[in-house]
């Protein structure tokens, strides 16, 4: 592994690192403390659409984790962003909820089903067969296929939920057109985080709990990564892929001590 860079700027995954099952890791508390007291740019990072920052910051606060909405960036605000980069102010059909409408239309889109330029998948615990029908239709005509992320299933209390990834496999079935995904593991949203701290990427971690997006993003960007073991990915799994986090550690009580 190359020298690593001190580092100045943190990026980190809140599912499985942050909190699990709806509780927060051990050490999270601290962590983010840490953090605020350091004075060091930071982003809390989700592929969940569903929420708004402002939602999931009241959503962690009663976990006893502070952390305040503009240091959450989800994959609403990416692909909200992706698109008004590509065609400012422009229209989608959209599936999803408040943290995804919101987003687009704080960039400035129409959100219509008469001939949108788009037609943007995000996560919805109401999927509606009516709404896919929509989408499929609108897409067969021509409007251009997105989703936030292309997790296949999400947690319940009751077990999986069909996810983003899941759905929209079901769109390019009938369509035989594929989505462009703007969430991890691409790694548009680690670069588009990126420019919402002012960081760099030689000197930005980012901490994740799963190899197939939080590290693979993060190396693609260029970042450091760190692999925390508190989530998804088991540490014998971690050999079985074809790249490495530059530190795998077991929670993120471990990585309160490399914040300076």
């Amino acid at each position: 592994m190359s020298e690593r860079r001190p580092i100045e700027y943190w990026l980190s995954d809140m599912d499985g690192v942050l909190v699990h099952e709806g509780r927060p890791v051990p050490g999270a508390e601290e962590f983010i403390r840490r953090l605020s007291a350091s004075g060091r740019p930071f982003l809390v990072l989700t592929n969940n659409s569903i929420y708004t920052p402002r939602d999931l910051s009241a959503r962690l606060a009663t976990v006893g984790l502070v952390v305040p909405p503009e240091f959450i960036w989800t994959s609403a605000l990416a692909t909200a962003r992706f698109l008004s980069d590509q065609r400012p102010e422009g229209s989608a059909y959209v599936i999803g909820e408040a943290g995804l409408t919101t987003a687009l239309h704080e960039v400035g889109y129409v959100l219509t089903d008469l001939d949108p330029e788009y037609v943007v998948l995000g996560e919805t615990r109401t999927y509606s067969f009516s709404q896919l029908t929509k989408a499929i239709r609108l897409i067969e005509r021509g409007a251009r296929f997105i989703a936030t992320n292309p997790d296949p299933v999400g947690p319940s209390p009751e077990g999986s939920l069909p996810a983003c990834g899941a759905v929209a496999a079901m769109i390019t079935k009938a369509t035989g057109v594929d989505p462009y995904f703007v969430g991890k593991p691409n790694p548009l949203m680690m670069r588009t985080a990126l420019n919402v701290v002012g960081g760099h990427s030689e000197r930005t971690a980012m901490i994740g709990d799963r190899m197939d997006t939080d590290v693979v993003a993060g190396v693609e960007a260029g970042l450091q990564t760190i692999l925390v073991l508190s989530g998804v990915t088991r540490k014998e799994e971690v050999e079985r892929f074809p790249f490495r986090p530059s530190r795998v550690m077991p929670s993120i009580a471990d990585v309160i001590d490399l914040v300076e």
